[in-house]
């Protein structure tokens, strides 16, 4: 038998898993990652491999928990509900036909505009901010289909906060979410003077080919046209302008440690800080199950979340076998990983300040981790 920890942790695992995360920093095909696991409310392992201990990293799509648990606060106090309107509290939002989109239909990526952009220069001046949410068009009636909103409708999800609030979505983050959790490293739009801990971003690797990615989708189903955002989106937050911006879709900043206690929160519900049917629905229930044309698999959106789900689709999510079905979590471009199981307790993030080209590389190291991290602890059930 193995040797365990607390009569429940795999040492043996666990020191695979974290072999396996500092390898390809070792071998020079990352410039660096940071690797936490939390275990029933407490931190059980931390490593930075490539970089100091106390480095920020910039954390792409796995933000959007951080976004959800902001508004189930506001659902929990019915400052919003799942099927308020956007335009019922800014609206000009219903120009071009957007009058039906709901808060639920925004956190279940069915509102219909993947592809709307908000430039910062918008965002942060708050006329043309609106005029620019008013311009969005439609392209499919909303909750008809899913497609994934990289950013588009955390936009709106964080400027219905800051009107139902009348606080700054970051400040709003920081004070009434992470702040009453105890958790410092993790924050939305540090400000440019503050991200001397941040590591820049680097593109690595060899990119696919056109061909290569085109066998890839026909062997597995995959729709390749629906693959990430550009490099060049990403790299753009090696600026501190954007930095500070905190873009709510994909622009928080921290450390793998906070994030994984931050999941731990999300299991144990300390406080109450979320009501509970809210944090169910956020944690536990699906309510998207249509087809991702990404992966050809049933969406298992929550509200805000992935939950893994079962049979090899669950690893089209980017959940690996040793994961329960009742998994949660988000992931995020470069490979970023991060997620929580009610069925043992555990929470894990993984991330890097690698922008790997090549997407299967990309998600066979995510799903390696996963599946090492989930072997860690046995479940409970």
């Amino acid at each position: 038998m193995a040797a365990s920890l607390a009569g429940s942790v795999d040492v043996s695992a666990l020191d695979g898993l974290l072999q396996r995360a500092g390898r390809e920093v070792d071998q020079g095909l990352l410039p660096a990652c940071q690797i936490a696991l939390g275990f029933r409310g407490r931190l059980l392992a931390s490593r930075t491999y490539g970089a100091s201990p106390s480095s920020r990293f910039v954390i792409y799509s796995c933000t959007k928990a951080i976004t959800a648990g902001a508004i189930w606060r506001l659902l929990g106090e019915r400052l919003l509900e799942r099927g308020t309107k956007v335009a019922d509290v800014v609206p000009p939002f219903a120009e071009h036909g957007k009058g039906a989109v709901t808060v639920e239909h925004l956190l279940t990526h069915t509102a219909g505009f993947p592809g709307a952009r908000m430039p910062d220069e918008d965002w942060v001046d708050p006329r043309r901010r609106v005029e620019r949410l008013a311009s969005w068009k439609l392209e499919w009636e909303p909750g008809s289909r899913f497609v994934y909103h990289g950013s588009s409708a955390h936009w709106v999800l964080a400027h219905l906060a800051e009107s139902v609030t009348g606080t700054d979505f970051r400040i709003f983050v920081r004070d009434a979410l992470l702040g009453p959790l105890g958790i410092d490293s993790l924050c939305l739009g540090p400000a440019p003077d503050d991200q001397d801990d941040v590591l820049d971003v680097v593109g690595v690797g060899d990119a696919m080919s056109t061909t290569e990615l085109s066998e890839l989708g026909g062997s597995i189903g995959l729709d390749v046209s629906a693959i990430g955002t550009s490099e060049a989106d990403l790299l753009r937050h090696n600026d501190r302008e954007v930095r500070a911006v905190g873009q709510p879709g994909g622009g928080a900043v921290g450390r793998a440690a906070d994030l994984a206690m931050y999941y731990q929160a999300l299991l144990a519900n300390p406080a109450e800080r979320w009501r509970p049917d809210v944090l169910a629905a956020g944690t536990a229930e699906v309510l998207c199950d249509l087809v991702d044309p990404m992966t050809g698999a049933p969406a298992n959106r929550t509200l805000g979340l992935l939950m893994a789900g079962s049979g090899d689709s669950a690893m089209m999510r980017g959940f690996a076998s040793t994961n329960s079905a009742r998994t949660f979590g988000h992931m995020g471009a470069g490979g970023q990983v991060a997620w929580a199981d009610p069925a043992n307790g555990l929470s894990f993030v993984y991330l890097t300040n690698g922008l790997d080209r090549n997407p299967v590389r990309m998600g066979a190291r995510g799903l390696s981790l996963s599946y090492r991290a989930g072997a860690v602890a046995a479940a409970d059930e």
